[in-house]
């Protein structure tokens, strides 16, 4: 396959991915979602992310059928990035797509449920020696000795089990040596690869004998460079004859590199052409010595250092070849990559306190749900369209469950009621359990989906909004397969009647086509008589705090027409109003809108106020 056949990759691109990787690492890296890779190649992250979710996902990213679904899509999973114990795993997290396999969402929801309950289990003292562990394999560029000491934390924490069976099978003496070996080894290896390939690298300390070796080398080069310097040396008046110059040479670099004289002579030319000859091929060949006993003695402690590295090798029964690739050291770094990443969305799945949805065929429905973009204090509410089994449990957050069998409810209320968040926490539960992840919900049922359209509010009113909306939400609806329409304030968009129309047109077009739909609209008493399979919900506002804040009940009230309550905005005007005139501008609409109304909410206002 050629880099060019990949989404997002042109021949620039290809070019820039060969020249930094090579054809067949560049593929390696975009085939295993290996973020890091491409942009240590000199692709923006951003860029990288796109091309690998199209490369490992591309149906599953046809499901995001709008841009707005396809924002909550990228926010969710920067959230759950931000959980992520290394930068690898934040990598892995941001390339995850919806999954159109049943069997792969309920696996993955297996071991991401399991995952959350061990960050859970953990106690405090053990989440940190975790994180530490995390922090610092990241910090060494996830080193082939991070991984290990990293698994040795994991198995410490007891984070062996399940998801984690690799880490657990892992032998902890191997371990300990592989760590002690890795300590010996300077820059990296690459055990994934082969402990048999490539030259490892000997940190200095590892070995007395080789570093004693390593520094006579040294000297001597030293000594080979300024050999007219050691000629200088050595010749003084003393000096009758050339042997006694060849004897003070030998003395001399004997006593300077530390090697016995007798090597040093093994050195020395046989035949020179005087003094400065013999000095310098004395030198060059005493180099060249050291320089093949370095070698040798690196390739001793090398075959040490791979012993210790290595597993006893499995012969392959058809070849009786030795399978080298399977070492402690490739496996703990394999461990510690998964369970980094599986530990990572256990730890999001934790700390947000989201649950393991059920899966269903058909409807989406919820309990308890909070909006995973929220900040501080959220009322949960309850909320489902189309067959689920909540409508009879215990604990829903309104006097009344939600209803079930409905394949469209039209949602209406006040003004800043919570109805586009509504819509936003639907459309996170959906495309979360879609990607085989917990939602945020005390409970929940949701469907598989073959196209979620999530549309906000857009205030723009001309032809053109119009006609790229209806573009927008129309063509999923007539498509094959499942659809959920999560659509808001499609009035904004055209003259009041005219949007009435048309949003009956869209909630006969959900009825028919099997699809389900939320839609939020003011317009519910301009509505047709909506089909059998439709109802109307509302969400209404309760008054002005005494900070005069509107106070609402976000928990929407099933099978009743939301008002927008405007007497409550304009009493938060006529309150907070400084100038007098303006103050007696926003009276003239209370009186619009209802004085009495406005009267008696900033009564109850300034009751509440003085009530404190």
């Amino acid at each position: 396959m050629r880099l060019e056949d990949y989404w997002g990759i042109g021949p620039k691109t290809s070019e820039r991915l060969t020249e930094a990787l090579g054809t067949e690492r560049a593929i390696e890296a975009i085939e295993s979602a290996d973020v890091r890779a491409l942009v240590d190649a000199g692709l923006h992250r951003g860029r990288a992310t796109r091309i690998l979710r199209r490369a490992n996902g591309e149906a599953g990213i046809d499901v995001l059928a709008t841009g707005d679904a396809r924002s909550v899509y990228d926010d969710l999973l920067s959230l759950a990035a931000d959980a992520a114990l290394t930068a690898h795993a934040a990598d892995r997290i941001r390339v995850l797509t919806p999954l159109l396999d049943r069997n792969a969402v309920e696996e993955r929801l297996d071991r991401v449920v399991a995952a959350r309950n061990a960050w859970a289990g953990l106690d405090e003292a053990d989440r940190e020696a975790v994180a530490d562990a995390f922090a610092a394999y990241d910090e060494a560029d996830g080193s082939e000795l991070a991984a290990v000491e990293t698994a040795v934390a994991l198995r410490e924490a007891g984070v062996t089990d399940g998801p984690f069976a690799d880490v657990g099978a892992l032998d902890g003496d191997r371990l300990r040596d592989a760590a002690d070996a890795l300590a010996d080894v300077r820059g990296s290896i690459d055990p994934v690869g082969g402990l048999d390939g490539g030259d490892i690298e000997i940190a200095s300390g590892a070995d007395a004998e080789l570093d004693r070796l390593r520094e006579q080398l040294s000297t001597a080069r030293d000594l080979a460079d300024s050999a007219f310097d050691v000629l200088e040396s050595v010749r003084d008046g003393s000096l009758r004859d050339f042997e006694a110059l060849e004897a003070a040479t030998i003395e001399h670099v004997a006593r300077e590199t530390g090697v016995e004289p007798a090597t040093v002579r093994s050195a020395a030319p046989d035949e020179a052409l005087d003094a400065a000859d013999f000095v310098s091929g004395t030198l060059r060949e005493l180099v060249v010595e050291l320089e093949a006993a370095v070698d040798e003695r690196e390739a001793a402690v090398a075959a040490d250092i791979r012993e210790r590295l290595g597993d006893e090798p499995d012969a392959d029964e058809d070849s009786g070849e030795a399978d080298n690739d399977d070492t402690t050291v490739a496996r703990a770094a394999t461990a510690v990559s998964d369970a980094a990443f599986l530990l990572s969305l256990g730890r999001f799945a934790a700390e947000n306190e989201h649950v393991r949805p059920t899966l269903v065929d058909d409807g989406i429905a919820v309990r308890g749900a909070r909006n995973p973009f929220l900040g501080g204090e959220v009322q949960p509410v309850s909320y489902g369209v189309g067959s689920h089994s909540l409508a009879d449990d215990p604990g829903v957050a309104s006097a009344d469950a939600p209803p079930t069998g409905d394949r469209v409810s039209v949602l209406t209320g006040a003004n800043s009621g919570g109805k586009t968040t509504l819509l936003e926490t639907l459309c996170a539960v959906a495309l979360l359990a879609s990607m085989g992840l917990p939602v945020p919900a005390d409970a929940a049922e949701v469907g598989t989906f073959d196209r979620i359209v999530f549309h906000r509010r857009h205030a723009s009113f001309n032809a053109g909004v119009l006609e790229s909306t209806l573009k927008s939400v129309v063509p999923p609806l007539t498509a094959d397969g499942r659809t959920l329409m999560l659509v808001d304030e499609f009035e904004a968009i055209t003259e009041p009647g005219r949007a009435a129309d048309l949003l009956n047109g869209l909630v006969t077009l959900t009825v028919d086509r099997g699809a389900l739909g939320v839609y939020v609209t003011h317009l519910a008493e301009d509505l047709s008589p909506l089909p059998d399979a439709a109802r109307i919900d509302g969400i209404f506002a309760e008054g002005l705090t005494n900070d005069l804040e509107l106070r609402v009940d976000y928990q929407p009230r099933f099978e009743t027409v939301g008002k927008s309550t405007p007497e409550f905005i304009v009493s938060r005007l006529v309150a907070n109003a400084g100038d007098r005139g303006v103050r007696a501008g926003f009276e003239h609409l209370a009186g619009a809108v209802g004085e009495e109304a406005v009267q008696r909410t900033l009564s109850d206002a300034e009751w509440a106020a003085n009530d404190d």
